[in-house]
């Protein structure tokens, strides 16, 4: 009973009830046969609404963080054993696959998405494919938190400074006042310029240089941190 209650007492007395209510004599002498024959039958110690139910889904969740499909095929086994709600484990994957992974393999965000989609069309028993595949695909991607981190840092950013006026180059000049007053003017139009020649700046005056999207030295992020610190030499400092 301690071993299919994940050590959790509650799981362990809700699965000793079920033992003693299936007991077809009295007095009931519990026996392991008999604990694992009710055991094996249904996981319904896996409680959807109780706090094993978060830790479990925090194993899954850690697991494919860390790189470890068999760790995550497990949890996730447990889950879907214990009739958990499949959509649940597709939304986690699909936020796991931005927030973790990110542009180190920014193909993992299309897959956790698309997995999404389908189970919604395709539903059990078949589902369990599609979320193992993305699992197992999660799993073994490069990791990187840069995109999570770089908008939590912008969040901060604008909570603790006064927000900063758009330079004039970037802003629209619908009207002849607006364009005598000088917006727009200057505006490098991206497209017409290779390379650093239309490099220009888009943050307020006083925050130029201010670095919030920092790519790691993985995956895809590699090549972008690379791609960065050639572009923007002379305005923000990648190293």
């Amino acid at each position: 009973m301690y071993r299919f209650s994940g050590g959790d007492a509650r799981k362990a007395l809700n699965l000793l009830e079920m033992v003693v209510m299936q007991a077809e004599e009295r007095p009931v002498v519990i026996v392991d046969s008999m604990v694992m024959s009710v055991a094996q039958q249904t996981i319904a110690v896996y409680d959807k609404t109780g706090e094993y139910h978060y830790d479990i889904i925090s194993a899954f969740i850690k697991s494919l963080r860390g790189s470890d499909p068999n760790g995550a095929l497990y949890w996730m086994a447990v889950m879907i054993e214990g009739g958990e709600d499949i959509k649940f484990i597709a939304r986690r994957m699909v936020i796991l696959a931005s927030e973790d992974i990110g542009n180190a393999n920014p193909n993992a965000l299309l897959l956790a998405t698309s997995g999404y989609q389908a189970i919604e069309k395709i539903g059990m028993p078949e589902a369990r494919i599609i979320l193992s595949q993305v699992a197992t695909y999660l799993a073994t991607s490069p990791k990187s938190n840069a995109s999570y981190q770089a908008i939590d840092a912008a969040l901060s950013f604008v909570r603790m400074h006064p927000q900063g006026a758009v330079p004039l180059h970037l802003r629209n000049a619908p009207t002849k006042l607006m364009k005598e007053l000088g917006y727009g003017k200057n505006y490098k139009y991206s497209h017409s310029f290779e390379g650093k020649e239309g490099n220009q700046s888009y943050l307020p005056e006083e925050y130029q240089g201010t670095i919030f999207y920092d790519p790691k030295e993985v995956g895809k992020e590699k090549e972008i941190r690379t791609f960065l610190k050639n572009k923007w030499e002379g305005y923000y400092q990648y190293e």
